[in-house]
């Protein structure tokens, strides 16, 4: 007898799921953002996720609030000069292709294989407002991204990077390495992250735990220090902007959250969140920047291809 395969079938999966909140968005006619390019790298699949999840269902509100608030933090960055934006487990993203973006702005997206292949596939044909790159890697392996890291850095002058959904199934020391990975790099000037808090872990893991481990995956960070958690690996908080308080503003909650959403926002980034189920994104940039040795930047190199580069070992 065959087991059933879970619909959830890797973290990369979760993608899928995101993208199809994004394309119900879109197909609103008081659309807080645009992405033409959702509802086909969902496909049919992300649809089935959706539905096999009504915690996720309820909360659509939520993974769309946090689209809507990194795009408004990629555009205050664009404007303010930033010429590399490297979005580490780029998942399904299509801001690439979305976005109004300077045609000189680099953009590197970092994932597995197998979900950046899909993704050109289906986008296959389609034209980018910017320079676009593709890096096929495993963000566990941490030699590799140290070598990734410095060979970007030594590439671009003012650099963005952005974790969309992705430290939540991290481990607190995993996340402080990756932190400490990327402010050792002098031109990573800004980072951008989602975090949630004890409360909302608890939830999510109540509600959507049960598909996220099928698929060997976990909910796991939370810091009761809320953003200022960084702090203490290299990075200053800059802004924080509550996920609760921008869906309320953007007229995307139940009446009862709209409720919630009047309780006071901490101002003071780093003081730990409500212990209550809240989330926010963040900006921060680092406090330090030791430079990365000439060996590791001389370690990788770019072979672009039409469409995407693959990085590869310099002979």
């Amino acid at each position: 007898m065959r087991t059933r395969e879970p619909l959830v079938r890797n973290i990369s999966d979760t993608a899928l799921l995101a993208a199809i909140y994004r394309a119900r968005e879109t197909e609103r006619p008081d659309a807080v953002f645009r992405d033409p390019f959702a509802r086909r790298l969902a496909g049919e699949r992300g649809d089935q996720i959706a539905k096999s999840m009504p915690f996720s269902e309820r909360a659509t509100w939520a993974w769309i609030t946090r689209t809507y608030a990194y795009d408004e933090f990629i555009k205050q960055q664009v404007r303010e000069g930033v010429d590399m934006v490297v979005n580490l487990a780029a998942g399904l993203d299509a801001r690439p292709y979305r976005m109004n973006l300077p045609a000189s702005l680099h953009w590197i997206e970092v994932d597995l294989p197998g979900i950046l292949d899909y993704k050109e596939e289906i986008l296959r044909g389609e034209t980018p407002a910017c320079i676009l790159d593709r890096v096929r890697l495993d963000l566990s392996d941490v030699a590799a991204r140290r070598q990734l890291f410095a060979a970007l850095g030594g590439t671009a002058k003012n650099v963005l990077i952005i974790t969309e959904g992705l430290l939540i199934y991290f481990s607190r020391n995993e996340v402080a390495s990756l932190a400490q990975d990327l402010a050792a790099v002098p031109t990573f000037h800004h980072w951008i992250i989602d975090i949630a808090s004890p409360g909302l872990l608890k939830m999510l893991r109540k509600g959507m735990g049960e598909q996220i481990r099928e698929g060997k995956a976990e909910f796991k960070f939370a810091p009761e220090e809320g953003p200022g958690f960084f702090t203490a690996h290299g990075w200053d908080v800059v802004d924080v902007r509550s996920t609760l308080k921008t869906a309320a503003r953007l007229k995307r909650l139940t009446p009862w959250l709209r409720l919630l959403s009047f309780l006071p926002e901490i101002r003071r980034a780093s003081k730990a969140p409500a212990r209550g189920p809240a989330s926010a994104c963040s900006a921060i940039n680092p406090l330090r920047r030791p430079a990365p040795s000439d060996a590791a930047r001389s370690q990788w190199c770019y072979k672009r291809t039409e469409n995407s580069s693959a990085v590869t070992h310099a002979t």
